[in-house]
Parts: structure tokens; sequence; C-alpha cells
């Protein structure tokens, strides 16, 4: 059971996604008291079922599987492209590891120098070494299936700690064509149980992975949560935060409300933010005083500044011999050989091969009102000849594109909602234009009919929120430094994705995760 009312603690961690879950049982494992606050609940591993049901049922959207997009969630959008927020957060114990696809990819060496490399962006204030042993430990924590197959990859040090998935049938097919035109495949590095792992089976097949794993072979941050609070940490549930109470340089208190109408201080030595890269500016804004008018350690005026995601880029179609989609998870095979090839001009990329493409057979009996033979005759001609390619792409940070506050629209506590400003610089435009060029070079080499594209014109996000509390050795160019501790306040660490300067164009999960433990460090030393 959770907790309800603030408990003595050393560390007060604000968000229950993989971030601050590390952290938190790191710190416990360490001796020190921890309190996890997050905003929504801890669910029911019992009800995953039903819930993977709302996922392939078409009455139900994204948000409706994790009980998202009620007042509590409302945002709105400013920018030149939609944002749907919703459709790919979770707020719970978790948060969105509970329905992310699982795929967790080492940035690339030169990721970590954009601007020395390629006269664009800016580099990290740290090196590839200098992550790389945290990488390793991420991956033990979350426990990774994957080959070292990828010439193209960053160096390694050790293998995997469960071997890969086996390539798809698709795989296969798609491999055939990429032989022809020189284009090197390799495996997919997966946060999914391919043999038995910790107290976790091995992935049974369900193929829902996003956005639910019933079986829980997906990891997800509920497996440190539950570390922690074995160590001793205390989880209050349904309890977003409200504001930062602080003093000249430090936090003293976190507010938070909770599902009675009851508001709460909760005090701590230390505070760990890891809500994410709109929450966790939005606190921090939030949390404006007389003496921080324009928020909380934004001395730098970059709080919500540089708003990243990976823009998506896909095509699609069908041919004529099956292809056996929506069997196994969503990615076997990928190619990061575009990826080095960056320059000032066009990004990095990686390139996807899909497993599921076209409708499943669920989704296409569900979605009509068919029975019998002409339920079979609509299933033989809408399932199994589809397929499809993705690839994501690096954004340029720029101050231009952000999170802010809505000052027209609040919560269901009166706080006003985070507004979305995304826009793409040109150099992404330019890779997603790349990236379709050589996806439509595959799919022609197939003899695919193609049927769907997404293009510059209709790009959107992976859902990768970037960037929007960077990380750097300047205060003026920067909010939190090299160990992840605010510039301004002495006792407050950010965690998550909104620390990174540049965001690459992998997912960026094992790179929170290195960069969570790292900073679990960094707390412990100040404890």
């Amino acid at each position: 059971m959770s907790a309800r009312t603030p408990v003595e603690a050393d560390v007060c961690v604000i968000g229950a996604g993989p971030a601050g879950a590390l952290v938190a049982d790191r710190l416990a494992g360490a001796g020190h008291g921890v309190v996890i606050l997050d905003a929504g609940p801890r669910f029911d591993d019992a009800d995953r079922i039903e819930r993977m049901e709302r996922a392939i049922r078409p009455a139900y959207d994204r948000p409706d599987v994790w009980e998202m997009d009620g007042e509590r969630d409302a945002h709105s959008n400013s920018g030149e492209r939609s944002y749907p927020l919703n459709h790919a957060r979770v707020k719970g114990i978790g948060g969105s590891t509970l329905h992310w696809q699982g795929m967790v990819m080492r940035l690339h060496e030169a990721d970590f120098e954009t601007r020395s490399r390629y006269g664009v962006g800016v580099d990290w204030p740290l090196s590839y070494d200098d992550l790389r042993p945290y990488y390793a430990t991420a991956e033990r924590e979350l426990g990774v299936a994957g080959a070292d197959d990828n010439p193209f990859g960053p160096p390694r040090e050790e293998p995997f700690p469960m071997p890969a998935f086996a390539p798809s049938y698709s795989d296969g097919l798609f491999a055939e064509a990429c032989e022809e035109l020189e284009i090197a495949m390799h495996s997919v590095p997966n946060a999914r149980n391919s043999e038995p792992y910790g107290d976790r089976g091995a992935c049974v097949g369900y193929g829902t992975c996003q956005p639910v794993c019933p079986s829980g072979a997906k990891y997800d941050a509920s497996v440190h949560v539950r570390a922690a609070e074995q160590r001793g940490a205390t989880v209050i549930d349904r309890a977003p935060v409200q504001r930062l109470e602080h003093g000249a340089e430090s936090i003293e208190a976190a507010t938070y409300a909770t599902p009675d109408g009851e508001t709460h201080r909760q005090e701590a030595d230390a505070f760990v933010l890891a809500c994410g890269g709109v929450e966790t500016p939005r606190l921090l804004l939030l949390s404006d005083s007389e003496r921080y008018p324009d928020g909380l350690a934004n001395s730098s005026g970059l709080v919500g500044r540089c708003f990243m995601d990976h823009p998506f880029a896909g095509m699609g179609g069908t041919i004529d011999e099956p292809t056996r989609q929506n069997h196994v998870g969503f990615l076997t095979s990928e190619s990061h050989q575009f990826y080095d090839d960056a320059d000032s001009e066009v990004g990095p990329f990686k390139l996807e091969f899909f497993n599921y493409a076209g409708p499943s057979p669920v989704e296409t009996a569900l979605g009509g009102d068919e029975w019998g033979d002409a339920l079979l005759d609509r299933l033989r001609s809408e399932y199994g000849t589809h397929v499809g390619l993705g690839a994501l792409v690096e954004q340029l940070p720029r101050e231009e594109s952000y999170v802010g506050l809505d000052p027209d629209r609040t919560d269901d506590h009166g706080n006003p909602v985070p507004e979305i400003h995304w826009d793409l610089d040109d150099r992404a435009l330019r890779t997603l234009e790349r990236a379709n060029e050589v996806q439509r070079s595959i799919l022609e080499e197939m003899g695919a009919e193609i049927t769907w594209t997404v293009s510059p014109e209709n790009a959107g996000p992976a859902f990768h929120h970037m960037g929007t509390t960077r990380m750097g050795e300047d205060p003026d160019e920067s909010v939190v430094n090299p160990r992840l501790r605010t510039h301004d306040l002495s006792n407050c660490w950010i965690v998550g994705s909104s620390v990174f300067p540049t965001g690459g164009a992998v997912n960026p999960t094992l790179t929170i995760a290195a960069l969570a433990l790292r900073a679990a460090e960094a707390v412990d030393e100040a404890l």
C-alpha cells in the first residue's frame, strides 16, 4: 500500500519512471531515507490483460489504455505542428515505460560532439567514454536482449545480458532487398526478455508491447520502484506536486495534493526531479517566486527551451506474398548504416524494419461488421501482405521549440497546463527527406506497392521529450551541470531526457538510465 502523508526522508524523488525509479533504488540501497512522489496511481498488474484488450479494440484510443487525457493531463499546442502529448505518456508508478516499445540503444560517439564534428547544435559536457560504464550497468539493470552485430554502433565492453531475439520472417524479406542495395541490417537491443531474467519470464509474443505488455516480460520502472521499497523507500502515489518551496539557494519542500483534497509538504535534504521532459520544466516554472520570478533553476532562461523529439519518417505498402506481420515484437532488425554520414546539412537517422505493418487479424475482425465467410474474405484481403519501414531523425536544439505554461487553460488543481510549441529545423526536414529516399529504394526493390508515406510534410514525433533542462558546464547556457545538479540550487538534481543537450537519432531510455545511475552517485556523495 502506498503512503498518503509525508514521511521523514533524506531524498525526495519526484516521478516514478525509469530515471526516478533507478535513482530511488540506488539511494535506498545506500542507506538513505527515500520517498517517491508520483502524480499517477499504482496500477494493478492483474489488469494488464484488460488493458491489452482496450489497446486492440477500435472503440478505444491510445490514452484510454492507461487512463490519460483527463483534466489532470490537459495540455495545449501552439507550434507549427500538432503535438498529441497524451498519445504516448503515462502518469503512474512505472511512468512511460508501462507502454514503451522497449528499444534500448546507446548513443553513438558522434552524438556527444555535434558542434565539434558538424558545426551545429551543442556538445555534451560528457563523452561516450564517460557514460560507457553506466551504459553497461543500465543494460544489466533493465535486462537487455541483444547481439554485438551492429558494425556502425559504438564500442562495447561486454555481451548483452540476454541473447537477441531472432530476426522475424519479414526481416528476411527486407534482407533480400537490402543485400541488393548494399544496406546492412542488424539486431535491435530490446529491454524485453528473450529468456527468463530476474523474476520476470521470457516474452510470450502477445505483440502489444506498446501500449501494454500483459506478461511482464518487457521491463518497466515498477521493477525498480518495488526494489526501492524493499530497501526501505516509501512511495506516495496519486500525489501530483504543485510547487517546490524554496529558500535562496535550495529547495525546502515539495507541496503535493492527494485525492482527498488535502495538500501536504514533503521535506527532504535533497530533491531529484524525474518528471520527464514536459512536466519537469513545468514544475520549475510553476515554482516561481519573488526571488525567482522566471521559475526555479532558470537563471539561464533555458528551462523549457530547446524542446526536442525524434521526428519520424515512414513508408509502407503491400507485396504479393505473405509477410506474417504482428506476430512478434515491434522491431527485431534495423540499420544504423547512414547514422554517421551526418554533417551540417543532413543529420543522423536510423532505419527500422517493422514487424507490425498493417492491421492485425484481431484489429481487422473487430473493425467491421462481417461474420463467417465475409469476414474470412476481408481478412484475406486486408491482412498478411503489408510491409513498413520507419526512421528516427535528429532534431537540433532551438529555443524557438519549447514547453511553457498556457496562461488561458488550467488543470484539475488550477495550475496552468503545459503548452507545447514544437517546430522542426531545416536540417531535420532534409534528414526526413533523405530517410524517405532510402525507404523508397528498399520498397521498390521488394516490388512493393507503396500505399502510405510519412514525409517532411506530415512527420510527427516519436514522443521522446528531450532538452528542456539541458546539461552543460556554463550556467548561462544550461540548467544542470555534468553531475545533473542544477546550477542555481544546491540540493536539486534533474534526471531524465530533459537534460540531453542534443538527442541523436536513437531511442533515449538507455541513456536516461545511464545518466540516472551516474546522478545517483552524485546525490549519494552530496548526502
